[in-house]
């Protein structure tokens, strides 16, 4: 408690006022430089947040003139409020970077609130560790409980800065690749499965370099990992083999580019649109809404039907049966009058069809090309017979009931 009770004689001693004024004008240069270099960015921006003060740059330039201006209140007299403010500002931007780091990579998860809380926590209580001085006691017992592992013995105090780098290492790959994602990717490459196929080779080298910077800086021997690589190729050879399959798989499907998002495709008779391909399945989502997880080594291993691969599009029947006695010229035309739909194509042109003598009538068919089956196929059907109904009522023309001839014999 002495550097405690040291800082509370400062508090008394110092003038105070100076370094109020001096830390007041620090946050206001860092508030307006930040707000000032805000043009122009997105909402969602890291660096700047939502409102200026929510982002990452204005506690980084804040602590940055803090401590530039640290050193020139020490020439004059003791410094006490801004040696205070370093640790409460250095929180301030480490709950800064996860948040909003976190947020924009995972905006829909529930379980980013809790890393948040969890975050912010452990900042504030190192800061007010930090403050009062029982930082470096704290940090002493952690490093006195050890745990034995074979042969090597890890300190608390170790294994926590291990899992403190990870994390903060892997905040910053999500950020770089990110990052990439938004700023390289989306204008180099076009098509959306390339660039989910860029983005996910991007990230999973990112982490991988991550985390074996933050394995050596802890002090873990690297070397090690070799007999855990072999621990996880066995693994992977026994009970996670479906696993591993459905993870290459989706990397097959992302470079082959046989499945892309978009596509209207249909899978195990379900038919829908590619929402999304990631590396261990493909979501697919029907016209009416449901959706349907489809593992990547189901795509690749069984027939798949890709109505849109090589052309949007697709062709629509729509059947109709009408008495013998009609006339077929007046048929065809009225079918050809109900295909001037908004939706239909005039290149292919419509085409109706007599494909059938049916046992209660004259079957035909009419035949159009639409370019959006993603908008529904229901819709345009009902839309088509509706018009041909109209069309054969006007002309008195009989759509038959099914008929039945009886022969009564005497």
């Amino acid at each position: 408690m002495s550097e405690l009770q040291q800082l509370l004689q400062e508090l008394g001693g110092a003038r105070l006022w100076v370094e109020v004024l001096v830390l007041l004008a620090c946050v206001s240069l860092a508030w307006g430089l930040a707000r000032g270099l805000r043009r122009g960015a997105a909402p969602d921006s890291v660096w700047f947040g939502r409102y200026t003060i929510d982002g990452l740059l204005f506690p980084v330039l804040a602590l940055v003139f803090i401590y530039a201006a640290r050193y020139g209140v020490a020439l004059y007299q003791p410094v006490v409020v801004l040696k205070v403010a370093l640790p409460i500002f250095v929180s301030l931007a480490a709950i800064r970077l996860f948040v909003r780091v976190l947020g924009a990579s995972f905006p829909q998860s529930s379980t980013i609130k809790l890393i948040e809380s969890v975050v912010s926590w452990l900042a504030w209580g190192g800061a007010v560790l930090w403050i009062t001085g029982l930082l470096p006691a704290v940090l002493a017992e952690l490093d006195a409980i050890s745990f034995a592992f074979g042969k090597t013995r890890i300190s608390l105090r170790t294994l926590l800065e291990g899992v403190l780098s990870s994390g903060v290492m892997l905040v910053v790959v999500l950020w770089i690749s990110a990052t990439i994602e938004k700023r390289i990717l989306r204008e180099a490459v076009g098509d959306l499965s390339m660039r989910k196929v860029a983005a996910n080779a991007i990230r999973a080298a990112l982490l991988l370099v991550g985390l074996l910077f933050a394995l050596s800086a802890v002090g873990v021997d690297l070397t090690a990992l070799s007999v855990m690589g072999g621990a996880l190729g066995v693994g992977l050879g026994f009970g996670l083999q479906k696993l591993a399959a459905n993870y290459v798989s989706g990397f097959v499907i992302l470079i082959e580019r046989s499945l892309r998002i978009g596509d209207l495709v249909r899978v195990d008779n379900f038919e829908g649109v590619v929402r999304d391909i990631t590396t261990r399945y493909t979501l697919i989502r029907a016209l009416n809404g449901r959706e349907s997880v489809v593992p990547n080594e189901l795509i690749i291993t069984q027939r798949v039907e890709n109505l849109t691969a090589a052309d949007p599009m697709v062709s629509l029947n729509v059947n109709v049966t009408v008495a013998y006695d009609s006339d077929v010229d007046r048929v065809q035309q009225i079918l050809l009058q109900a295909a001037a739909n908004p939706r239909v194509l005039r290149e292919p042109a419509p085409a109706a069809y007599l494909v059938n003598f049916g046992p209660d009538g004259l079957e035909f068919s009419l035949s159009v090309w639409i370019r959006d089956p993603e908008n529904g196929q229901q819709g345009l059907r009902s839309e088509l017979n509706l018009a041909i109904l109209g069309g054969l009522r006007e002309a008195g023309i009989e759509i038959p009931y099914p008929q039945r001839v009886v022969h009564m014999k005497s």
